[in-house]
């Protein structure tokens, strides 16, 4: 059976390639009232709506979702080789639940309570990731993050109108936000197109904001990294996302932890592992060995006879918890290391030292005694 092409998520909703979250709610919105199966009258009417209603749906489904829609965007459907969108990179804007935008159009063609005019709507969670050096992540810091975001017009006061004499009723809804209309037993309303639902026209526009009411920002935003975070964990900054909408409040700020790697120490919960490589003499016969730490050198005194990967424990120099207890340890492991050449002196020695052990020596180095 031949494949059929499906029509563009972007076509069939009607919005650019890079349109923005709230652009593309706003879209799906509209076609979802506008094809909504119960609006219709007659039987070939509502066939050809539910049609079209089930592609609006699906369209919005993969588009709005941020990782399928970086998914349908590289390889034009949703479900790309294994293992894609494993992660984030720079900076991504949250959305809500495709559940909630449903529920919203269904109860507004039903006359849902409280969904009247001036309704305001919260503003996108944003996610920021932040890449921290090892010990940033051991010890904490103050992290300087650039977020762009929409936050409210100050010029107009979130109004998109140049005054307030610029802001009309709607001739549409006359100023309701709602139209009601008869459907069968049921008294259905949905927002006024003409408005967008607001019960308001803008006759003269806020020239910074064009009417949109909010205009695009970046802003410096000072945050606390607490000392042992590790990477995957997540901080939540209440309403430091985006500015809601019609007096909606501010969706929150998330800041994803990336911490890179060491090239001398790994992290194991709050303990911090080490490895440092000494002589065979020093095993043999034990010495003290300088070992390093995220605050610098310290001593360790390795006894005679120690074995290979033998693990010494420095107390407190692991990370701090979390969950305010005592600090997790440094655990160093001791390796082994044998020379690749040996002096004829040290051949000799080792000879003498191999003939008193009663070890077969290799004379001729072809690995037979």
């Amino acid at each position: 059976m031949a494949n059929v092409a499906k029509r563009d998520y972007y076509e069939t909703l009607g919005v650019e390639r890079n349109a923005s979250d709230e652009d593309i709610k706003k879209a799906y919105r509209k076609l979802a009232r506008q094809y909504h199966p119960d609006l219709q009258t007659g039987d070939q009417r509502k066939k050809a709506a539910e049609e079209q209603f089930k592609e609006i749906n699906e369209a919005y489904e993969v588009i709005s979702d941020q990782d399928k829609r970086k998914q349908y965007d590289m390889f034009g459907h949703v479900g790309g080789p294994q293992g894609f969108g494993g992660g984030f990179e720079g900076f991504d804007v949250g959305r809500g639940g495709f559940g909630d935008v449903f529920n919203d159009i269904f109860e507004d063609f039903f006359g849902g309570a409280g969904r009247g005019r001036h309704r305001g709507e919260r503003g996108s969670d944003l996610q920021y990731n932040l890449d921290l050096t090892f010990e940033e992540a051991v010890y904490g810091k103050e992290a300087k993050l650039k977020i762009p975001r929409w936050e409210s017009c100050q010029d107009c006061g979130g109004t998109g109108a140049r005054s307030a004499a610029a802001l009309k009723v709607c001739p549409s809804c006359k100023g309701a936000g709602q139209l009601r209309f008869q459907q069968g037993f049921f008294s259905v309303s949905r927002p006024c197109n003409h408005c967008e639902g607001t019960g308001q026209i803008i006759s003269d526009p806020c020239g910074t904001c064009r009417g949109r009411k909010r205009v695009y920002r970046e802003r410096t935003l000072a945050v606390n990294i607490p000392a042992g975070i590790e990477s995957g964990m997540r901080l939540r900054l209440a309403h430091e996302g985006e500015h809601g909408t019609n007096g909606g409040p501010p969706g929150d700020l998330y800041v994803a932890v990336n911490v890179k790697p060491h090239p001398v120490f790994m992290r194991k919960g709050t303990d911090i592992l080490c490895e440092v490589s000494i002589s065979f003499v020093t095993v043999a016969l034990g010495g003290k060995v300088e070992v390093p730490t995220l605050k610098g050198t310290t001593v360790i005194k390795v006894p005679a006879g120690s074995p290979h990967d033998k693990a010494f424990r420095l107390r407190g120099l692991g990370v701090p918890s979390l969950k305010g207890q005592h600090p997790g340890d440094q655990i160093v492991k001791i390796k082994v290391e044998i020379p690749a050449k040996l002096t004829p002196k040290q051949k000799e020695l080792l000879t003498e030292y191999a003939k008193e052990s009663g070890i077969p020596v290799d004379r001729d180095g072809d690995g037979l005694s």
